[in-house]
């Protein structure tokens, strides 16, 4: 099944093949923007190295720190109690995350924003690769960072969309980040492994190990948080749902 446009559409796509999932993946603006970006920064770097092993260190580096950046990330800046605070960050955040939450399978929300994913990879690849191998360093991190965006928002594709995984590892990481989406959203924050979930104690595996949290949908932005701090609930058009309208998954 083809997804001709994102905007507004939600998870009801009928069963997807692989080939659906790709033909819809690559669709998106911001994957395209992503794998564009990326092989402009491959070609800066062949351009400007005088030799293979710094920027593919520098590389390396970003892939085994991305976990790392996109746990911190989803856990304390997503899942902030203080975005929705301000006017001047609460539409930030409801596009980031809180719509998300709000129906984890609306597709135009599925993908990172690329005015704050975009400025996000250039601030954690390249001082890093710079500091490792100077100019082509820099490139040839910013381009494994968005590489590595590009897979982290794939699997996030496998586990929103209707398709069905047939490796195991991907079932395993599907059904595990559902449970952050559809039980208890203090948990299971990793996409592509839960590495730091469980070296820092956030992982679950079952959803009988926690009770089913009353945030889950709204990140603890509710009806008495809306009265209070009503920019989100204005932009939405009405106050914060307690589930999505059509929740097709349910753990």
């Amino acid at each position: 099944m083809f997804i001709t446009t994102w905007k507004g559409r939600s998870f009801d796509l009928g069963k997807m093949t692989m080939r659906d999932l790709i033909k819809a993946y690559f669709t998106f603006y911001a994957i395209q923007t992503y794998l564009g970006l990326a092989f402009v920064s491959l070609i800066l770097t062949l351009i400007f190295s005088v030799g293979w092993v710094g920027p593919i260190v520098a590389a390396a580096v970003i892939i085994l720190l991305y976990p790392v950046v996109w746990y911190l990330l989803h856990r304390f800046v997503l899942h902030s109690q203080y975005l929705y605070r301000w006017k001047s960050t609460a539409t930030i955040w409801k596009r980031i995350h809180f719509d998300h939450h709000q129906d984890p399978h609306r597709l135009d929300v599925l993908f990172g924003a690329l005015y704050t994913t975009l400025p996000t990879i250039v601030v954690v690849t390249i001082p890093i690769g710079w500091g490792i191998y100077g100019l082509s360093g820099a490139t040839a991190a910013l381009a494994a960072g968005l590489f590595t965006t590009c897979v982290y928002e794939f699997v996030h594709c496998i586990q929103h969309l209707n398709f069905k995984p047939a490796n195991k590892y991907l079932k395993h990481m599907k059904e595990h980040h559902l449970l952050h989406h559809f039980h208890h959203e203090d948990g299971n924050y990793g996409i592509t492994n839960f590495a730091v979930d469980r070296a820092l104690g956030t992982y679950y595996d079952k959803a009988k190990e926690r009770p089913r949290s009353p945030t889950v949908y709204n990140l603890g932005y509710d009806s008495d948080k809306a009265e209070k701090y009503p920019w989100v609930a204005e932009e939405t058009g009405h106050m914060p749902r307690d589930r999505p309208p059509s929740a097709r998954q349910q753990v």
